[in-house]
């Protein structure tokens, strides 16, 4: 709810599926916050869960999702705080369902568990539409794995409405994950342009979480953050007009300064004049950016107009077979003997079509350095799994085939994922929430 000054504080626990887990805990702790968004699903994590899908129906969702939620629900529950969060990647149901165990065994039998849908429109594609990135039709890209539309705040907005403690989604544009709770806690109306900007923009200023308070804004000697190693993540304390204080915890690392807020204002934004959300088109060109203490900063100015018609649809496809292999060679001569083993495969691999990327890791040092070490690595990208597997093959052959000492092999194939996009009309894509109201029943002993 929102404080009697009419602002709620929103803290980011997550910026992509495998950050810390501690200073969430410490915002669900200390932060006196009003929500709590874990921001975790990218392009291709929720095609990859998609894969996870159809191998187990029962899998799809976050990896870490019991680890994150047995480590926050406890002081969120306590603290009255709500989480939300797209760690239902590609199974929302089977996530609700795996939060409803946790639940259970931290004995939260009063936990409410709202599971959003909607987002899965495979089966409304059109393969010969053209993608937004290169205009090709999106069937030729490679087999389709899966097609998600990005949902808004107001795909949340029900679950927040009835009391839920914890929202579990899939595909949420970022910033709608953060403009929910915020819409819902200040009564704003999802119309309303100039408020609806404002909340896009401090959804989008939290949604990478220590991006903004200085970790992917750290370089030494050029932008010193201090105390990295403790890094902080922020919240945001958004008030009635609109205008948002950046902040984080006192005591932790990190740093929150005009420059590290303004570089993640900058993040992706593609048109500063119209970006593009399920919510609104967001003109960023106002905004200003002000110190307003030791690390808080003032951001104000946002403007927008209505949301678009049709909804971004994030498309996985199968792009082939990725083969990584590398190989050591150490001692006099090693980076000469590194950079033949190279060529040899090299020139192994070019009746097949594939030109590798070839690596020397180590330092050139002089030749008859004894303590020399350097490693090969070779990379390609195959749409055949044989010719990926003969990527390794041929690295594994210079075993006794190439330079003089070689050893330390090792080799990897991989699938490989890409990512394209194309739009659907809004009313192809309709949301729907589910509550989940009793945990499962708590294991005997």
């Amino acid at each position: 709810m929102a404080r009697p000054d009419r602002s709620v504080r929103i803290g980011s626990g997550a910026g992509f599926g495998g950050d810390r887990i501690g200073p969430a805990v410490d915002l669900a702790e200390r932060g006196n916050l009003d929500a709590l968004v874990l921001e975790c699903l990218a392009e291709r994590t929720i095609a990859l869960g998609h894969r996870r899908r159809l191998a187990d129906p029962g899998q799809g969702y976050d990896p870490r999702l019991q680890a994150r939620l047995t480590a926050l629900l406890p002081p969120a529950v306590r603290g009255g705080v709500p989480i939300l969060s797209n760690m239902g990647a590609a199974n929302p149901r089977a996530a609700g369902e795996a939060a409803r165990a946790v639940a259970a065994g931290l004995g939260l039998d009063t936990l409410k568990i709202a599971v959003v849908t909607g987002d899965d429109v495979l089966d409304r594609i059109d393969l010969d539409a053209p993608a937004l990135e290169d205009g090709r039709p999106i069937g030729e890209h490679g087999p389709v794995i899966s097609a998600n539309a990005y949902l808004g705040a107001d795909a949340l907005l029900p679950a927040l409405d009835a009391g839920a403690g914890l929202v579990l989604t899939g595909r949420v544009a970022d910033p709608s994950l953060f403009l929910a709770p915020i819409a819902h806690g200040l009564g704003w109306e999802t119309r309303d342009w100039p408020r609806v900007a404002a909340g896009t923009l401090a959804g989008h200023l939290l949604e990478c979480a220590g991006q903004i308070t200085g970790g992917y804004f750290a370089d030494p000697g050029v932008k010193d953050v201090p105390r990295l190693a403790d890094l902080g993540f922020p919240f945001a304390d958004v008030r009635a007009d609109g205008s948002a204080v950046i902040g984080k915890l006192p005591g932790t690392g990190g740093l929150v300064s005009r420059a590290t807020v303004r570089e993640q204002l900058l993040y992706e934004i593609t048109d500063p004049a119209a970006y593009r959300t399920p919510d609104v088109l967001l003109d960023v060109r106002g905004v200003t950016v002000e110190e307003a203490g030791p690390d808080r900063v003032l951001v104000r100015g946002a403007a927008g107009r209505p949301r678009p018609g049709t909804l971004k649809v994030s498309v996985g496809y199968h792009a082939g077979h990725r083969a990584e292999a590398e190989i050591s060679y150490a001692g006099p001569n090693a980076r000469a003997r590194a950079e033949l083993a190279g060529r040899i495969v090299a020139e192994r691999l070019a009746p097949a079509g594939l030109t590798p990327r070839l690596d020397v890791i180590g330092p050139a040092g002089p030749a008859d350095d004894p303590g020399g070490e350097c490693r090969l690595r070779v990379a390609a990208l195959a749409r055949d799994p044989g010719h990926a597997e003969d990527v390794c093959h041929e690295v594994e052959a210079l075993y006794t085939n190439g330079p003089a000492g070689g050893g330390g092999v090792r080799t990897r194939v991989d699938d490989v994922v890409g990512i394209v996009s194309t739009l659907l009309p809004r009313e192809a894509v309709v949301p729907a929430t589910e509550i989940l109201e009793a945990p499962v029943a708590r294991p005997t002993a």
